[in-house]
């Protein structure tokens, strides 16, 4: 699809939510390289602020800053009014709250965090932007970020794991509801990216190392498959990967070689309390 093409299908403004950094980044400058207008989203005020005047002078086009939290409870209604306001089509839900570090040691502050984060928001922005188009009879696109970690429950993510499973099934469900109103839904489901948040982590990599990809190659994958895939895996690495997991292996013996994978990797991230 040229770029032109994109935009006639998708409206002139766009939302990123989580915008400033990492793969939420590569969707601006990718969206922008398109000619759209964006709304950006993220709580990392110099960020955006430095992403919005880079975009507005390399592309020509405009911005919308908005700085949220997105655990306020309010926050889905302030971006819909936002969305209100122009004609925009396309939102691209890349927000994500991430700790890796064992069940028991996540105080119920953070727990909330997921929970806020990576579902109640993202589910109420989703519906009430499903609604403004459905009303306004408009065609546009919902692209939800979701991982490989929701495919297999992974030690050390566990929360996290778990609201991305959350993320590809709601984008599937949606598909089925809001094709009739000419509405695309893509969950793309990247496995490691080279973000500043997961090279922070500081992973070991044994003999199983995954394909760590660039975030601009998995924003540019996923804008192509938009309107063509309903829950995209960007990599072949990746796909062959989820192949073997999910298609070849019996579950329990997938769930293991995940585990110990991630287990090997974040080996110093592991509990320290001893269970009575």
């Amino acid at each position: 699809m040229s770029d032109t093409t994109f935009k006639k299908k998708y409206g002139p403004w766009c939302m990123v939510i989580g915008a400033a950094e990492g793969l939420g980044e590569a969707y601006t400058i990718a969206l922008a390289k398109r000619g759209m207008n964006i709304i950006m989203v993220d709580n990392q005020k110099p960020l955006l602020d430095a992403l919005s005047k880079k975009v507005e002078q390399e592309y020509g086009i405009e911005t919308i800053l908005l700085h949220l939290d997105l655990y306020e409870a309010d926050a889905f209604e302030k971006m819909s009014q936002q969305i209100q306001k122009v004609d925009c089509r396309l939102l691209v839900y890349n927000a994500a709250y991430s700790l890796i570090k064992p069940f028991i040691d996540h105080t119920t502050e953070e727990l909330d965090h997921f929970i806020d984060i990576n579902t109640r928001t993202q589910i109420k922005v989703v519906h009430q932007f499903s609604l403004y188009l459905i009303e306004k009879k408009l065609p546009g696109g919902i692209v939800l970020m979701s991982s490989l970690a929701g495919l297999i429950g992974m030690q050390l993510v566990t929360p996290y794991a778990a609201t991305k499973a959350f993320t590809w099934n709601l984008a599937e469900a949606l598909h089925h509801e809001l094709t009739p109103y000419k509405i695309d839904v893509m969950a793309c489901i990247a496995g490691a990216t080279a973000t500043p948040a997961y090279l922070k982590t500081n992973p070991r990599y044994g003999i199983l190392k995954p394909s760590v990809m660039n975030p601009s190659m998995v924003a540019e994958l996923a804008l192509k498959k938009l309107g063509k895939k309903t829950l995209f895996i960007p990599g072949c690495s990746n796909r062959m990967n989820y192949f073997i997991l999910t298609r070849i292996m019996p579950r329990k013996i997938a769930a293991y070689i995940a585990n110990r994978t991630m287990g090997n990797m974040y080996v110093d991230k592991k509990s320290t309390n001893s269970v009575k």
